[in-house]
C-alpha cells in the first residue's frame, strides 16, 4: 500500500500559509474596509435603496444556497459515494498485511476515560502488534493523569501535551504525531466517548489498499446513540444522519471537497505529514484539514462504517459547542480564500464554490435566516411603509416563495431522511425543526463575535450528560471535543 508522494506538485509554503494564527490577510482586511466604505457611502446617499440591495443580494445567495444544499441531499439518497465494505471483506486482509495504525484519544478534565475506553476504542478488532493507541493529555490536567495512573489500561500509551497556546485539540494532536511514530502507516482520531465499528480501522484498511495514491482519507459516518433523549438530541441527530448519510458521500461522488468531520477520518499518515498536520489555530482543524488535502491534490472518500458519538442534550452547552463550529467554519473559509484565485486553480470552480458554501456559507445562512424571520415578524407586526421599498416586487416574491416553498421543503426533506434512515421515532422533530434553525442563529451570531476577540479560543464542551452505552453515568468535565 503506498503512502507516499503527492498526487501533483505543490507550493511547500501552503503549509505555512494555510493556518488560522492570524485571522485576516491584509487583501482580506483591505477588500473588508472597501465593503464598509461603500456601504457607509450608500446608506448616508439613501439608506432604503442601500438596504434594499443587501437585502436582495442576501436573498439570492440564500435561493441559490439552499438549493444547493437541497441538491447535494437529495443525491446522496441515491446511496452514491459511499464505499462499503462487508464484514468477510474487512477481515480477509492477512493480519501481516494489515498497516500500522496510530489512533489518537485527546482528552481534557475526563478522569471517567477509563470505563469509556473499555466501552468504545476498546473493542477495536485489530490485530495488537499493529496498533498504537496514544492516549493524548494536558500535563497539567492532573485529575485525569491521576485516574489513568490507578488503571491498567493494557495497549494504551498515554502522551503528556505541555501547557502553551493555543490549548486546541489540534495542537495536542500534532504533539502526538511528533513523538516516535515512523512506523505508522495510518492514523485516526476518536474521542473518548465514541464506540466506532469494531471493524472500523480494518474497513479503512481495505478501502486504502484497494485505492489509488491519491486518496489520502477515509471518512466514516457518525451518528448519536442517545438521539432519542430529548427534542434536542433529536434535531440533532436528523442534522448529523443529513450530513454524513447524504451530504459527504455526495459531495465524494460529485468529486468535491469533502470537510472532514471531528473524528473518525482515517488519514495516511505520510500525507499527514507532508501537508503540515493540524492546523493548531483552527478550531475546526478537521474541515480545514479537508481541503488542505484536496489542495495538494488528494481525495477523502466515505466508507459506510458507524461510529457513535453523544448528542448534546442541554440548550446551552450545545451553542456553546455549534458556535465553536461556525467560528471554525470562518476560520477555514477566511484561511482558504486569502489567495481566491489559487484557491480556485487547485480545488475547481464548483469545488471551491460547494465547500465555501459549506463553511462560510452555514453561519452566514443562519444569521440571515434569522435577520428574514424578524423582518417577518416587523411586517406582521404593524405593515411599515419602509418594507415596500427594501423589498422590490421580485425580490418580495423571491423571499414569499422560500419562506413558503423553501421552508416546507427542508422540513419536508427531514421527514424523509427519517423514513429513509427508518427512524420514525424523529418525524416528530423533523416537522418541529424551524426550532432548531432558531438555536443555530444564535450559535452563528456568538460565532462572528468570538471570531473578532477569541479566534482560536477552544470553547470545551460538556459530555457525560447522556448515559454511554454499557457505563454507569457519571458526571463530566469539560473535554477537547
Amino acid at each position: 500500500m503506498s503512502t507516499t508522494g503527492p498526487a501533483r506538485n505543490v507550493n511547500p509554503l501552503h503549509v505555512q500559509v494555510l493556518s488560522a494564527r492570524s485571522s485576516l490577510s491584509r487583501g482580506q482586511r483591505i477588500g473588508l474596509l472597501i465593503v464598509v466604505v461603500l456601504v457607509a457611502v450608500g446608506c448616508a446617499a439613501s439608506w432604503r435603496t442601500t438596504l434594499a440591495v443587501t437585502l436582495s443580494v442576501c436573498a439570492v445567495y440564500f435561493l441559490v444556497s439552499s438549493l444547493d444544499k437541497f441538491v447535494l441531499v437529495i443525491r446522496g439518497m441515491s446511496g452514491r459515494g459511499v464505499i462499503t465494505v462487508s464484514d468477510d471483506e474487512a477481515r480477509a486482509i492477512p493480519d501481516d498485511d494489515l498497516p500500522v495504525y496510530t489512533v489518537l484519544l485527546p482528552v481534557y478534565g475526563e478522569p471517567e476515560i477509563v470505563a469509556n475506553l473499555v466501552a468504545g476504542v476498546g473493542r477495536i478488532d485489530y490485530p495488537a502488534d499493529k496498533l498504537d493507541i496514544f492516549l493524548v493529555l494536558e500535563e497539567d490536567d492532573r485529575e485525569t493523569i491521576e485516574a489513568v495512573e490507578r488503571a491498567d489500561l493494557a495497549g494504551i500509551t498515554p502522551v503528556l501535551v505541555p501547557p502553551s497556546e493555543p490549548r486546541t485539540k489540534p495542537k495536542a494532536c500534532n504533539h502526538a504525531m511528533g513523538l516516535p511514530t515512523e512506523r505508522s502507516d495510518l492514523v485516526t482520531i476518536y474521542d473518548a466517548e465514541d464506540i466506532p465499528d469494531p471493524l472500523q480501522l480494518r474497513r479503512a484498511a481495505a478501502v486504502f489498499a484497494n485505492s489509488p495514491r491519491e486518496v489520502a482519507s477515509v471518512q466514516a459516518r457518525l451518528g448519536y446513540y442517545n438521539e432519542r433523549e430529548n427534542l434536542l438530541t433529536r434535531w440533532f441527530s436528523i442534522e448529523y444522519d443529513q450530513w454524513f448519510s447524504y451530504m459527504l458521500p455526495a459531495l465524494s461522488a460529485s468529486k468535491c471537497v469533502i470537510p472532514l468531520g471531528g473524528t473518525s477520518n482515517h488519514i495516511r499518515t505520510a500525507v499527514l505529514r507532508e501537508v503540515g498536520g493540524w492546523d493548531a489555530f483552527n478550531v475546526t482543524e478537521d474541515a480545514d484539514l479537508g481541503i488542505r488535502l484536496a489542495r495538494y491534490g488528494y481525495r477523502t472518500v466515505v466508507v459506510d462504517s458507524l461510529t457513535g458519538e453523544e448528542a448534546n442534550a442541554d440548550v446551552v452547552n450545545w451553542v456553546r459547542q455549534r458556535s465553536r463550529w461556525y467560528k471554525g467554519y470562518l476560520q477555514t473559509f477566511l484561511v482558504h480564500t486569502r489567495h481566491p484565485v489559487a484557491m480556485v486553480r487547485e480545488l475547481g470552480v464548483v469545488p471551491a464554490l460547494r465547500i465555501s458554501n459549506l463553511t462560510a456559507g452555514m453561519p452566514i445562512a443562519n444569521t440571515l435566516n434569522l435577520l428574514f424571520w424578524t423582518l417577518l415578524l416587523v411586517w406582521f407586526a404593524g405593515k411599515p411603509e419602509f418594507m415596500n421599498d427594501v423589498f422590490p416586487g421580485p425580490i418580495y416574491y423571491l423571499c414569499l416563495v422560500m419562506f413558503t416553498v423553501g421552508n416546507l421543503a427542508t422540513i419536508m426533506l427531514g421527514v424523509v431522511s427519517a423514513r429513509t434512515l427508518d427512524k420514525p421515532y424523529l418525524l416528530v422533530a423533523a416537522l418541529l425543526v424551524p426550532g432548531y434553525w432558531f438555536l443555530q442563529s444564535m450559535a452563528a451570531i456568538k460565532s462572528m463575535a468570538q471570531l473578532i476577540y477569541k479566534p482560536s479560543y477552544w470553547e470545551k464542551t460538556v459530555h457525560g450528560l447522556s448515559a454511554m452505552p454499557g457505563v454507569p453515568t457519571t458526571p463530566k468535565g469539560p473535554e477537547n471535543d
